[in-house]
């Protein structure tokens, strides 16, 4: 069967995962072709290290064990996380950024424990789904993305890591480079992921960390001036979500 035929065939359940109401067809179609492009370009990396365990690596091997009362944080997550800059957003904290862009809740499974557990830190903050809603690494139903969230709790609790559960970031197709994205990203399954997320950590003893309420605009989706492609936060969006997460964190030290 030809390649093209594959691509197709692939694009075609992308499409039937998408939920956005009244979206444009054509906006859906180059959203399914520019994620089609981007999965073909990790293809290699995938098929040698799916979980990108390399990345962090030679990091993880300097990094030495947490000092006599340092309250080390490891942020566990995707590009929100990868290009955000801890070191100026919070000045010496002892906060490690152990994001990869693109990457889904299967992915950070693989990478769990050398790049968190390994770390000992006393809190993980944890931001992932967007970009399994979106089918990065395929198509996901949200009781597969809820179970992988609830496993990288369960295993932090082992561990006596305590669990912060950041919300899934609202998302807008407010300008061009944003219609890239959004159409892959079904506000109401945002809404409905980050529901589940604050009743499990309500049930569970663990710190929900509320990103959406404080991004969110009237219509229900990013605000126009956090995000110039709608949906990686720009410095606005971070200086934000840099307090909301320090809160989060005091409370998750705070906790028994």
């Amino acid at each position: 069967m030809p390649r093209t035929t594959y691509r197709l065939i692939g694009a075609l359940l992308l499409l039937s995962t998408v939920v956005i109401a009244q979206q444009p067809a054509e906006d859906t179609v180059k959203a399914i072709q520019n994620l089609e492009k981007y999965r073909e370009g990790l293809i290699p990396l995938w098929m040698s290290d799916f979980g990108n365990l390399a990345r962090y690596r030679d990091a993880n091997a300097k990094l030495g064990p947490p000092t006599v009362g340092e309250d080390r944080v490891v942020f566990m997550g995707d590009s929100i996380t990868d290009i955000w800059n801890l070191a100026k957003y919070f000045p010496g904290k002892p906060y490690i950024n152990r994001g990869i862009g693109g990457q889904t809740t299967p992915q950070m499974l693989i990478r769990y424990r050398p790049d968190m557990i390994a770390l000992q830190p006393k809190v993980v903050v944890i931001m992932a789904g967007t970009n399994d809603i979106a089918g990065n690494t395929g198509p996901m139903s949200l009781t597969q993305i809820e179970d992988n969230y609830a496993t990288m709790a369960e295993l932090a609790r082992a561990h006596n890591i305590r669990v912060v559960f950041s919300s899934v970031t609202p998302v807008n197709d407010y300008t061009e480079r944003s219609k890239l994205f959004f159409p892959l990203r079904s506000p109401g399954q945002i809404l409905e992921l980050n529901h589940w997320m604050k009743n499990y950590c309500a049930q569970n003893g663990f710190v929900y960390l509320d990103y959406f309420s404080a991004m969110v605009d009237d219509k229900g989706l990013l605000k126009s001036d956090l995000a110039e492609d709608g949906l990686h936060p720009d410095d606005k969006g971070y200086a934000i979500m840099a307090p909301l997460a320090q809160k989060a964190i005091e409370q998750a030290l705070a906790s028994h």
